[in-house]
């Protein structure tokens, strides 16, 4: 019998990603825990492993392929009993960039023609998913670069026949010019604002330079911020903090610690004073779920780290009740790893709030962005010396800004402002940090 090897979704959010590599080809012999291609996911590309024992008989998507969705056949494996079989793979190619015009026919009739032909197939048992098309549809679909396995058949046991294909591809066909930049196969349509503010050519200009193609990670990243502002109602509070008392503490646990090797930063101490504030202040450790918010009884802080081609945010979990000298070393070897694309899902996706700093290049004050379905994130500024009052007396201090930026559908501004004073509080008196 032969076995499909499906796209897998190495995330609990992954719809789909690129086969960036195949280290194995046609007719080489895989047995379980063998490494068989590297995927490119959102966040890091990482390393698809065999789970049976046969011969590869079929590679359906070629390496460098973008947009292959979670369960889409990506090769085929014959185990000992199959000496005979005869692959037919199914045809998938690089997406469709498609400029669809739509004059004429209004896009929710267009959506409406067209998603009863198209869609996503429904779920059958894995002895069944094989695609069931006539010969002549699959060479078709070949020369047409139709993903078949979107393509519902109307033939018996759901054969796919040519009749079928015509009729997947008349509305698109019906609705007006299609610009096509590379084959590929017809997906689920885009919702109808995706439709119809599609540019019609790619952007150009005369100033001199370079074309730099999107990562799966940057597309990633635009479309989350985008969805991020344009759907969650931020509202932002700024403190200023006193450092001096901090930047005392962490040169006496430095020094206490230079036996171990251990060298604690500034924010080791900011990420453990957040995790702390927000269990002060549990109303603002939350997140908005529909009609549902959901309260956190622990502090998971998700960091934010610059990487090569974008950043990503490892999670120190339970930042709350660990010490900061184990925060350091779980930092220190999150953000290692994340560099070079080694994190696995669960330690980046997740968290009840978020830290971003750049103080280090000299930023005062900035305003961060939310990472939903957290409800807020912290965004810390460069430590300065300012004049400030101190026991009332006009004195220099080291000071920085920080900046809350919180999800008014369940925080309000009064439970933020608890957590920026409880935040501030902690940092300017932090020997409660290693109470």
């Amino acid at each position: 019998m032969p076995i499909q090897i499906k796209m897998p979704a190495l995330s609990p959010t992954m719809e789909e990603g690129t086969l960036a590599k195949w280290l194995v080809k046609v007719g080489d012999k895989v047995s379980s825990g063998d490494i068989m291609a590297e995927i490119e996911t959102d966040k890091a590309t990482m390393e698809f492993e065999a789970v049976d024992e046969g011969t590869v008989v079929s590679i359906s998507v070629i390496e460098g392929t973008e947009g292959v969705k979670v369960g889409t056949v990506i090769a085929t494996i014959a185990v000992d009993d199959d000496d005979g079989y005869d692959a037919v793979p199914v045809p998938v190619v690089k997406p469709v960039h498609a400029t669809i015009s739509v004059a004429g026919v209004p896009a929710p009739a267009l959506i409406a023609a067209y998603e009863p032909f198209v869609a996503a197939p429904d779920p059958v048992p894995a002895a069944e998913s094989r695609v069931v098309a006539s010969p002549l549809a699959r060479r078709i679909a070949i020369e047409r670069g139709i993903n078949l396995a979107v393509v519902r058949g109307s033939g018996p046991h759901g054969r796919i026949t040519k009749a079928d294909l015509d009729v997947a591809a008349a509305p698109i066909a019906a609705a007006g010019t299609v610009a096509v930049a590379a084959p590929g196969p017809l997906a689920t349509p885009a919702p109808v604002a995706a439709l119809v503010t599609t540019p019609a050519a790619p952007f150009t200009t005369d100033i001199p330079h370079e074309r730099v193609k999107l990562s799966s990670m940057r597309k990633t990243i635009a479309r989350r911020l985008t969805e991020a502002k344009a759907t969650v109602p931020h509202y932002y509070l700024t403190v200023d903090i006193r450092l001096d008392a901090l930047l005392k503490l962490r040169a006496e646990l430095n020094s206490a610690l230079s036996g171990e090797g251990l060298k604690l930063s500034v924010n080791d101490l900011l990420i453990k004073a957040l995790g702390k504030a927000l269990i002060l202040a549990p109303d603002a450790n939350v997140s908005f779920a529909g009609e549902n918010l959901i309260r956190y009884s622990r502090a998971d802080i998700a960091v934010a780290v610059s990487i090569s081609g974008g950043l990503i945010t490892p999670i120190v979990t339970g930042a709350d009740i660990k010490s900061i000298s184990i925060i350091q070393k779980n930092m220190a070897d999150l953000a290692a790893r994340a560099k070079v694309g080694k994190l696995s899902p669960h330690e980046y996706q997740g968290g009840t709030a978020s830290l971003s700093n750049l103080g280090m290049f000299g930023i005062k004050q900035f305003e961060a962005v939310i990472n939903p379905p957290q409800g807020m994130i912290m965004a810390i500024g460069a430590g300065e010396k300012r004049p400030c009052v101190i026991d009332d007396a006009l004195g220099v201090s080291t000071v920085m800004s920080a900046t809350g930026s919180f999800d008014h559908r369940a925080i309000d501004g009064a439970e933020g402002a608890k957590l920026m004073q409880a935040f501030k509080s902690l940092i300017e008196a932090p020997l409660a940090l290693v109470a």
